[in-house]
């Protein structure tokens, strides 16, 4: 929001830097790291063909949008250059130990976590209506996928959604984070932040198909995962 620039510069820059260099290198396999700014808010879960150059990107998520889409492209391109296999993540919100909690940098998995975890007068602000909504994928989930892409992938190139499969609400998370504490919070919304009214989920059959991968960590386990975690190494 406050740098967008950054993921058509320097995100740009470095990501073709790092294709060029594994194509020089005879790299064997390069698993990128997508996201999934380019789909739209959707009652359905989202598939990977539900996207194309024609559609509109949010306009919130125009230039990173256009510039993940981009970076994909290259990645096709150097797996046709039959040297190097590619694997791109389309990736929900991913959270769980060592994710950014600080209140700065953090994204609203994290920042929740910490908002609850240091309230001290029984309150806490949540940014917006607390309506939208987010498929969180907790990183165990993640890995295991990209463990699986390793190991079974036998195409060029592949595309492809990781997610949990199913949207929550920003009300709802904050709601099983508190319940999660034991403590009693009062939750206060600031519609004056900023807030990207958005809520889809993924459709992660692909996935399955191609590599036999399904999710397992469910969104209460990990949060419950996570707090422990959180309090054992920044309380």
């Amino acid at each position: 929001m406050n740098r967008p620039y950054i993921h058509v510069t320097d995100n740009a820059v470095m990501n073709a830097l790092i294709f060029r260099s594994a194509f020089d290198r005879g790299v064997k396999h390069v698993i990128f790291f997508s996201c999934t700014v380019m789909y739209q808010p959707s009652e359905a879960p989202v598939k990977e063909t539900d996207f194309d150059a024609n559609n509109e990107l949010l306009p919130n998520y125009f230039g990173v949008g256009w510039t993940k889409i981009y970076t994909e492209k290259m990645c096709e391109f150097y797996s046709r250059l039959e040297t190097t296999k590619y694997t791109v993540l389309r990736h929900s919100n991913v959270y769980g130990p060592h994710d950014k909690f600080d209140l700065e940098r953090s994204h609203v998995f994290g920042a929740t976590m910490t908002k609850v975890l240091k309230a001290e007068d029984g309150r806490i602000t949540v940014w917006g209506t607390g309506e939208e909504g987010r498929d969180l994928i907790y990183i165990s989930d993640i890995v295991d996928f990209v463990r699986a892409a390793e190991k079974q992938q036998t195409t060029p190139f592949e595309l492809v959604n990781v997610g949990l499969g199913r949207s929550t609400s920003i009300k709802e998370l904050v709601n099983k984070v508190i319940e999660a504490s034991g403590k009693e919070i009062t939750v206060e919304l600031d519609t004056s932040k900023p807030s990207i009214k958005y809520s889809f989920a993924l459709d992660t059959s692909k996935a399955k198909q191609l590599f036999g991968w399904e999710p397992k960590v469910s969104l209460e386990d990990g949060i419950e995962k996570t707090m422990n975690w959180y309090k054992e190494n920044l309380l």
